[in-house]
């Protein structure tokens, strides 16, 4: 069970942090409100329910591991508040009262179900349905990165590598599985495999390209859709057509063939000379030439939750099944996801974790156990959980909740929360402070709505109401 030394983290952060997530807003929407269309085509009749080798002295080395969270400064003003009796808005029986004519809202459709948890004593103070599996839409996210972080922890580094044939007449490009793979980078691994290979006196090359670490399928049971390219080892910028980082965007049909071909245009310009067009092949034994390496682990899971990066959380969770010697598939990763969810004594009756993103329907997570996840990630005893605390957009100013909380604006700031959204389907799940300085973690998960528009504003009153103010 969390202590209170927890807040010294979380609630002290969160209350500090508000003018500098003031300043780093984004202006950017929230990607996941109704653009579905591929979705909503399929769905005419949502169903909802109870629903490392050392790199060689040609290549440069790996990345220094970076230094593990670290407990913030004592803060014992917000102690003194926690220590002392709940305020009237955090006690059981003042929750349901304030909780249960907001839960009637008609926009959060008919069938619902809430958790409300005081993270540093692990307390339920509200439930409704709490146990009950629902579909999550992209909550889902909080679990994958969660199994992300325990089975690899927060150093973790995806790597795309280079290597030669013992002839040097072939190179390989490998793809790890890394989707922030981007342009400038795969310039550098080509001009670090040009400098290797001219060592070793190899001026003309064939390129091959390795994408066997996913064994598919690489489309989503959604179907192609602009809201998660196909999910292969290799690809370049989540295989987006446009100039987006993050949301909905045109993507590539085949994301490996497009970066192999792009790499193969590096060589050249690096120098060197590429015979023939990439084609698919086999790694060669030995170690690689050159090799390039992801954003830290943490950064990635922040990533995918401020931005609800469906292509980063699919990759999540099949670095996940690898680290359980799983297929990294779709089913692969299920297996994997829910195995190291079991490790933490999480709620798990009735969980499916059918994909990493929460596209697939038949996904299934109950409120108890997002809010159980988001309290082990509020405890000290789980540092490499702090980034699903972190990465949570701040309601009405960053990722997702940027454009929200207009109609509930006590949340503003206060309120850090992953949304959730398929046709049908609204879910909200996070962490809020209280007026007395609490860290409540909840989750609301809302069937058959009637639309967004009218379900993400009553989702965003129901946690704004958790801060306590009027």
């Amino acid at each position: 069970m969390p202590e209170p030394r927890v807040w010294q983290l979380t609630a002290g952060s969160a209350v500090l942090g508000l003018a500098l997530a003031a300043a780093a807003a984004t202006a950017a929407g929230p990607w996941d409100g109704g653009q579905r269309t591929a979705e909503r085509a399929r769905a005419a009749a949502p169903a909802t329910g109870g629903e490392r080798h050392p790199a060689p002295a040609a290549a440069p080395s790996a990345p220094p591991r970076p230094a593990r969270p670290a407990p913030a400064p004592s803060a014992p003003g917000v102690l003194t508040a926690l220590t002392g009796p709940a305020a009237p808005g955090t006690r059981p029986a003042d929750l349901a009262r304030v909780l249960v004519p907001l839960l009637a809202d008609p926009g959060l459709g008919t069938v619902r179900s809430a958790s409300v948890v005081d993270t540093a004593t692990g307390r339920q103070l509200y439930g409704e349905g709490a146990g009950t599996p629902m579909t999550p839409a992209s909550t889902v996210k909080i679990a994958t990165a969660a199994a992300a972080l325990t089975a690899l922890g927060p150093d973790h580094r995806i790597a795309t590598t280079v290597s030669a044939a013992p002839d040097g007449r072939t190179v390989t490009l490998t793809g790890g599985g890394d989707p922030t793979l981007d342009p400038a980078r795969l310039k550098r691994l080509a001009a670090d495999t040009a400098r290797a290979l001219r060592k070793r006196g190899h001026t003309s090359v064939r390129l091959a390209y390795d994408t066997r670490l996913y064994p598919g399928p690489a489309v989503h049971p959604i179907g192609p859709n602009e809201n998660l390219a196909p999910v292969t080892a290799l690809m370049t910028r989540e295989g987006r057509l446009d100039n987006s980082t993050s949301g909905p965007a045109p993507r590539s049909g085949d994301p490996a063939l497009d970066t192999a071909t792009a790499f193969a245009g590096h060589l050249a310009h690096a120098g060197l000379k590429v015979t023939g067009d990439p084609a698919p092949g086999r790694t060669p034994q030995g170690a690689p030439l050159a090799r390039t390496h992801s954003a830290p682990l943490a950064d990635l899971v922040e990533r995918t939750l401020t931005n609800s990066d469906n292509d980063l959380a699919e990759a999540l969770a099949r670095q996940t099944a690898l680290a359980h010697r799983q297929p990294a598939s779709f089913r692969g990763a299920e297996k994997a996801v829910r195995d190291e969810l079991g490790k933490l004594g999480l709620p798990l009756n009735g969980a499916r974790f059918a994909d990493g993103s929460g596209l697939d329907r038949r996904d299934r997570v109950s409120a108890a156990l997002l809010t159980a996840l988001l309290t082990r990630a509020a405890d000290p005893a789980h540092p490499e959980l702090r980034p699903l605390l972190t990465g949570l957009p701040v309601g009405g100013f960053t990722g997702t909740l940027a454009g929200r909380y207009g109609q509930a604006p006590a949340g503003a700031g206060l309120v850090r929360a992953k949304t959730g959204t398929l046709t049908g389907v609204n879910t909200l799940a996070g962490t809020v402070v209280t007026t007395d300085g609490r860290l409540l973690a909840f989750a609301f998960l809302a069937g058959r709505t009637p639309s967004p528009d009218l379900a993400q504003p009553a989702l965003d009153r129901l946690s704004a109401a958790l801060t306590g103010q009027n």
